[in-house]
């Protein structure tokens, strides 16, 4: 190793160990029960995330540089393997909370030995670099994924359980009004050296007409006149397929609120409380943001716009508020190859049936968010921090 390369290989090692650790950070004020709980099919248990994300460095990088690579036991190899077809079979998605074995102890001892053996790896030059950082983002997707997938299930808890003790600081309102942008070509996806996930590339022009875009996004108490004002019994606001769904499911709010009296009280991770009229409204549909852009007149935008207005700097609430929809499907840029072998199962083949959702979340780590960031759900899916900003325009 040369001494021009140590620096970078220390920083490298510093990183794994801090994002490794933030996951472990989630999990401090949960009990071995909190994280063994499965809510629904489309959430995991904390447990199978903090096994599954080790799983991902012990087959993507330990299997092939670690000299004298032996797992730390080989039934992981199913039991904590997400989607990737090319690397083996998967336990079923849905049962995944009926994995009591192995327990969490394990589970933690699994992930002290990755630990150990990826920091050797990386301190000897060894770990492709590049593979470990996915390896990295791919950890912070799924710490995300704890925060939701156990808000979700701590939800059916009747005693309303605070994952975090400290009360909420109310929202603070942002600037209100439309930002105007010319129609023009635009360019759209990720460019220069920093990471990005494949689907975030190649670089492309694209031409948008005239469009207006709020500076801010739509706040729970906004969302509670759509309600008042019938939305969620008005066909004439919904998508045919989103009509069904709200009626087939009996939604009428969205999923953590509950009325009592003439007051909204909503569910969060800080346990029950009043609703705060001045924050983003949050865990909505594709469906339910579509329906209130039709109800305010308006539209969602599509996130070649979203991304260009964001690049603006003229926006408000662009990350750390809420996931935003966009109306567009989740489909591949032009020119987009997906990488060979199991890692280019990552995102590609899901590029079907799904909406893209721009900026990020409360939940979304820090380091996490950049302009390009393509993140994408299923119309819907409900669980997410996923909220709206209107548009208007031709489109």
């Amino acid at each position: 190793m040369s001494v021009t390369q140590r620096p970078a290989t220390i920083d490298l090692a510093r990183r794994f160990l801090s994002v490794r650790a933030a996951s472990l950070a989630l999990t401090e004020n949960l009990s071995a029960e909190d994280m063994a709980a499965q809510s629904m099919p489309d959430a995991s248990p904390v447990k199978w995330h903090l096994a599954h994300t080790t799983w991902f460095f012990e087959t993507f990088l330990l299997e092939r540089y670690e000299a004298g690579f032996r797992p730390f036991d080989p039934a992981f190899r199913q039991l904590f393997n997400s989607y990737y077809n090319g690397v083996s079979e998967q336990f079923a998605r849905g049962h995944r909370g009926l994995l009591t074995r192995p327990d969490l102890a394990t589970i933690l001892e699994f992930r002290a030995d990755v630990d150990a053996r990826m920091e050797a790896l990386i301190n000897q030059g060894t770990a492709p670099a590049d593979l470990v950082e996915l390896g990295l983002q791919h950890e912070q997707q799924h710490q995300e994924l704890i925060c939701t997938d156990l808000l979700h299930a701590l939800s059916f808890n009747p005693l309303h359980p605070a994952w975090v003790p400290s009360p909420p600081k109310p929202a603070q309102p942002a600037p209100e009004g439309w930002m105007d942008f010319p129609a023009g070509i635009t360019r759209i996806g990720h460019q220069g050296t920093g990471f990005c996930f494949d689907n975030e590339t190649p670089s492309h022009r694209h031409f948008l007409e005239d469009f207006s875009i709020a500076s801010r996004l739509v706040t729970k108490g906004e969302y509670a006149a759509f309600i008042a004002d019938a939305g969620y019994e008005r066909a004439d606001l919904w998508l045919a397929e989103g009509w069904d769904f709200i009626r087939r499911e009996a939604i009428a709010a969205p999923l953590y609120w509950r009325r009592e009296g003439k007051r909204w009280f909503e569910f969060t991770r800080h346990g029950y409380h009043a609703l705060d009229e001045a924050a983003p409204v949050t865990q909505i549909s594709y469906y339910e943001a579509d329906a209130y852009a039709r109800w305010a007149k308006a539209r969602l935008p599509t996130e070649a716009e979203w991304e260009h207005a964001a690049a603006s700097g003229k926006l408000a609430q662009v990350f750390g508020d809420a996931w935003q929809w966009t109306s567009s499907s989740y489909a591949p840029y032009p020119g987009f190859n997906a990488a060979p072998g199991a890692i280019g199962e990552y995102n590609g083949k899901f590029m079907v049936n799904q909406y893209v959702l721009r900026g990020s979340s409360l939940a979304t780590p820090a380091g996490h968010s950049r302009l390009t960031y393509r993140n994408f759900f299923p119309t819907g899916a409900r669980w997410q921090y996923s909220g709206l900003r209107l548009a208007k325009g031709p489109g």
